[in-house]
């Protein structure tokens, strides 16, 4: 078997392994694969900081939401360790103002024990396509979120309303940069991804059918068998 540089995995906004786990059942008696929690930290900068003493010494990389902002700045880190990005559900660009005003509401929420109910703000039903697994996915975005806690949402909250723009860091990137985009995604919408894949030298962008914003989970088999293909492309000489 040749070898396969590892799979780092960095999850979203309040989950955990779990939202990666059709990925990690499909692809990983192929290749070794790692979650990387951003756990630690308040803006995106330190969380990224927070977890690179852990990661391979060469590695492609996968974030969903907040952890595909943290994998655009561990290019920005170490853009030699890496070699090839997927990106899902992410919005590179400072959040508005008003965006990030709204996020006090959610985050007074937490504070005081409401934390699902600041979860089903942040991730309402209508983000996930209406499918006969929705409740399920719901639940599970609940559960991981509740495993995490009130002081993780805080961390996390804080890092997404710091965020850095990143347009300077994506101009920049040699690498195999494949988007991933739900059709159906109302909380970063296609538009934005689009921009996005656009807006890296080598980037493109894959749009899964009947998926919101969680298609890692909604249509796994769709998410999986992209970035097998995607692993399996070649690398970029450099």
């Amino acid at each position: 078997m040749p070898h396969r540089e590892p799979l780092v995995l960095i999850p979203g906004l309040m989950a955990d392994a779990r939202l990666f786990l059709p990925q990690i059942v499909q692809l990983g008696a192929d290749r070794a694969m790692q979650v990387a929690l951003p756990t630690k930290g308040e803006t995106v900068e330190q969380m990224s900081e927070a977890i690179l003493p852990g990661l391979p010494e060469k590695f492609a990389l996968l974030g969903h939401g907040l952890g595909g902002d943290i994998a655009l700045d561990l290019i920005r880190r170490i853009p030699d360790r890496v070699t090839r990005v997927i990106l899902m559900a992410t919005d590179p660009l400072a959040e508005p103002p008003q965006t990030a005003a709204a996020r006090e509401s959610r985050i007074v929420a937490a504070k005081s024990g409401r934390l699902a109910e600041a979860m089903r703000q942040e991730i309402p039903a209508s983000a996930i396509v209406d499918a006969p697994w929705r409740d399920e996915i719901m639940a599970l975005v609940q559960d991981m979120a509740m495993g995490l806690g009130e002081g993780v949402f805080l961390r996390q909250s804080r890092a997404l309303q710091r965020r850095p723009d990143q347009q300077k860091t994506m101009r920049r990137v040699k690498l195999p940069v494949l988007v991933i985009a739900g059709e159906a995604d109302t909380l970063v919408p296609m538009r934005r991804q689009e921009f996005t894949a656009n807006l890296m030298p080598y980037g493109k962008l894959l749009v899964i059918e009947a998926a919101g914003h969680l298609a890692s989970l909604e249509q796994p088999e769709a998410v999986s068998r992209a970035i097998a293909q995607f692993l399996a492309g070649p690398m970029m000489l450099r």
